[in-house]
């Protein structure tokens, strides 16, 4: 989705604070030491082995600027943090704040070159405000967008794309019922709306789970069922199969998608692999097929492409290259290939 003026009134906010409310609770400022040298750096943040040895770097620039980059993250993840556990208390009415807190707020800049045109640089933002309640089973969620309002091609290409190829959506608020039906599965209730004028109330259930099966075969379910007041009905399910082959785990996954307001089923099958070589770096191939029912049971799409993402520093700021190659049935199959480049900033906080 696009930045809508939620996202920016949100992201205000938190670049804005603190509050009175916050202020209290915000941890008493420490004095700020470089985490650019050599002795401040965790051992898991170094690929070389351990007779290798590097001098410290020189006073330049570039470390001033990311030194001061990552002062102003710590900055604004405790301000994500604070924000959720005060509104934990406050709606809770309890003194403590309860963990679990998975607030966060992630921002970043895309770029993608396609078949004909030109890369262009596109801002990205999405958050997620997860409020857990006096009772450990509700939640209050409010997030920047719901997977639901979203075609089956957008969702599973959703890395490929930049922020103005995504559809339109709005921030979405829901109270949360949390039912732990086995060991292994679970099922979520949410009651809530888009957040807008007029607002759109929906309702949706959600269960997942993940089984063993024989010769070291997992099996994964997500089954969904919802109503928005304005699209209508609409349901998904999702199976996937998978399997650790040496450092790579292979999965085959399917899913089906009820379009009731276009009559219309959408579905896909995807074959994935996933490898993290070192501590930093992600590999992640996939090729996959795209289809609907309407007007007749057929293929939409097919493509293969490939992730790489990177850890660039700590655990919040990440790179990420996605060669791609597409074939459209409304370009007659034709090949489209395509690069995406992204860097993308969490901003988080854990409640301890």
């Amino acid at each position: 989705m696009r930045p809508t003026s939620y996202t920016k009134t949100l992201f205000l906010c938190l670049t804005t604070l603190p509050l009175a409310a916050l202020g209290s609770m915000a941890d008493r400022e420490e004095p700020f030491v470089s985490p650019l040298r050599m002795d401040a750096l965790d051992a898991d943040f170094f690929t070389y082995t351990e007779d290798q040895r590097y001098t410290q770097p020189q006073d330049s620039w570039w470390l001033d600027t990311s030194e001061w980059i990552i002062r102003q993250h710590e900055e604004r993840s405790k301000q994500v943090q604070n924000m959720g556990a005060w509104a934990d208390q406050t709606l809770a009415g309890d003194q403590l704040a309860l963990p679990d807190n998975q607030s966060y707020l992630r921002i970043g800049f895309a770029t993608r070159s396609e078949t004909g045109n030109l890369a262009q640089i596109q801002p990205e933002a999405r958050f997620k405000l997860d409020l857990p309640t006096v009772e450990e089973k509700l939640r209050l969620v409010v997030e920047s967008d719901s997977e639901e309002t979203k075609s089956l091609s957008e969702r599973d290409r959703d890395r490929q794309l930049t922020e103005d190829e995504r559809s339109d959506s709005e921030a979405t608020g829901a109270l949360r019922y949390i039912t732990d039906l086995t060991d292994t599965l679970n099922l979520t209730n949410d009651v809530g709306a888009r957040l807008r004028l007029p607002p759109d109330a929906f309702w949706r259930a959600r269960s997942r789970g993940r089984f063993d099966l024989a010769d070291d075969w997992d099996l994964d379910i997500d089954q969904r069922v919802y109503y928005f007041h304005q699209d209508g009905w609409g349901e998904s399910t999702w199976l996937g199969f998978s399997r650790l082959y040496g450092e790579w785990r292979f999965r085959s996954a399917s899913e089906l998608r009820w379009v009731h307001s276009d009559r219309n089923f959408e579905f896909s099958e995807i074959f994935s692999l996933y490898s993290r070589p070192n501590n930093r770096a992600e590999l992640n191939p996939r090729m996959g097929v795209l289809g609907e029912s309407q007007p007749s049971w057929r293929p939409t799409e097919y493509f293969v492409d490939f992730t790489y993402r990177y850890r660039l520093y700590s655990t919040w700021l990440y790179g990420e290259a996605i060669p791609a190659v597409n074939f459209y049935r409304d370009d007659n199959f034709g090949e489209t290939t395509s690069i995406t480049f992204r860097i993308e900033m969490y901003f988080a906080g854990s409640i301890r």
